[in-house]
């Protein structure tokens, strides 16, 4: 199993290197929550290019758990990577500017997603980086992110891994106990959870999906059928933009 992890993880190092040496670029951007998808996405970029070419930004709002900016700050200095943090409160005041602003619990969070993006990519214009995914298979197949938001990224380097497998490479990764044991949480508002809202716990997400993905797609069980129920109406987020352009 040792030997397992680390195969797979020297397959996800020589990715990012590759993207990061293809692109000439100076260095990597990741949004740091003080979750852990985003501590091992940035736990690999450290171990990939080096600490001091990875920025870790973390983009809390006023409902944000003040415990995952200090789990963040933690991860980066154990990395010893940089951290900065950029509260998008005054950014999300503007969008409620909008005539005919809408506020609800759906909309808002994506919208924070969005922006968080924004700024991300914003840092990497700025200091020619790459911006680093922190998606994971499971809420990629599901949908469980934002259009243009969370799922934006120039590398994805957790992608392939199911949520149970994210942490158990996060524990050969060494990463803090503080933030293998929370409750994961997009953070989106007040007591948030993801199994919450999706209803289902990751390992049962996780079992279906490996037995859908097995059989055909062919649900044997309520669990599976809500899974791929889900995954089909969310198919558009993985999929490109309906288009006429043919490109030979």
């Amino acid at each position: 199993m040792a030997q397992e992890l680390g195969c797979r993880m020297g397959q996800v190092e020589q990715m990012i290197r590759y993207a990061y040496w293809n692109s000439k670029s100076s260095g990597i951007v990741v949004g740091v929550s003080g979750g852990v998808d985003s501590a091992l996405a940035a736990a690999f970029c450290c171990r990939a290019i080096g600490p001091d070419k990875v920025l870790g930004l973390s983009l809390p709002t006023s409902v944000s758990n003040p415990q995952d900016l200090r789990d963040a700050q933690e991860l980066c200095a154990m990395l010893t990577m940089e951290h900065r943090t950029v509260n998008i409160d005054p950014m999300l005041a503007a969008f409620r500017a909008i005539p005919g602003f809408v506020e609800t619990p759906y909309l808002l969070g994506n919208l924070m997603a969005r922006i968080r993006m924004t700024v991300l990519y914003y840092h990497a214009n700025r200091d020619h980086r790459l911006v680093c995914g922190t998606s994971n298979r499971s809420e990629a197949m599901l949908g469980y992110c934002t259009k243009y938001g969370d799922n934006a990224a120039d590398l994805q380097p957790i992608l392939h891994l199911y949520k149970t497998d994210v942490y158990e490479m996060a524990k050969e990764m060494k990463i803090p106990r503080a933030i293998l044991e929370k409750t994961p949480s997009a953070g989106l508002w007040a007591g948030q959870s993801d199994e919450g809202e999706i209803g289902l716990s990751y390992a049962e997400i996780d079992a279906a999906l490996r037995n859908l993905e097995a059989n055909g797609w062919k649900a044997g069980s309520p669990a599976e059928e809500k899974v791929r129920e889900r995954a089909e109406k969310n198919a558009h987020k993985r999929l490109p933009a309906p288009n006429l352009l043919s490109v030979p």
